[in-house]
């Protein structure tokens, strides 16, 4: 019954406000059953330091690492995946070996190891975005044995939320 209450009072509220004042704000149930929200820019200027160098070091647009971000955990740094996937870039243990990523939860070295592979995929598949974001999401391997992207709905659906986030995190700046 309490739960029903506060998300009919936080509703009530949110649906109230002028849209510029929650537009960017995301909500999220927990584990426990209550409700905690975020403001993506206060998040993005949380992690901007380290987006941008690692932008810089693996030479990767930092809006294009935002979008992975957000697509991929909404800017939480403790997301696990139902794959196992980890922290913000959600980096499969695999790929977090291969990276040398020992803590995957740290914002620094999760943002640094998932711009690395993401650079390595760009560079296999020749800077084609949509091939090297559907190699992070499916596999390189995946990607090269359909000889483009998957057919599978989860990687088409990664791939187009990816570029929309892109595109919005790009008219930005």
């Amino acid at each position: 019954m309490r739960i029903i209450f506060i998300f009919t009072l936080t509703a009530v509220i949110l649906f109230n406000l002028p849209l510029q004042l929650y537009a960017d704000i995301h909500g999220h149930l927990d584990a426990d059953g209550y409700w905690s929200f975020n403001n993506s820019k206060d998040k993005i200027k949380e992690y901007n330091e380290i987006i941008k160098n690692a932008a810089d070091k693996f030479k990767v647009e930092s809006s294009l690492i935002i979008a992975i971000i957000k697509t991929e955990s909404d800017f939480n740094h403790t997301a696990v995946s139902s794959k196992g996937a980890k922290g913000l870039m959600q980096i499969m243990p695999g790929t977090a070996s291969m990276m040398n990523l020992e803590e995957p939860f740290s914002p620094e070295e999760n943002i640094m190891a998932g711009t690395r592979y993401l650079s390595l995929l760009l560079e296999r598949f020749n800077n084609d975005k949509r091939l090297a974001l559907a190699a992070y999401n499916a596999g390189p391997e995946t990607v090269e044995a359909c000889n483009g992207v998957p057919p599978f709905p989860e990687t088409r659906n990664f791939i187009h939320k990816v570029f929309n986030y892109y595109k919005q995190y790009n008219q930005r700046q």
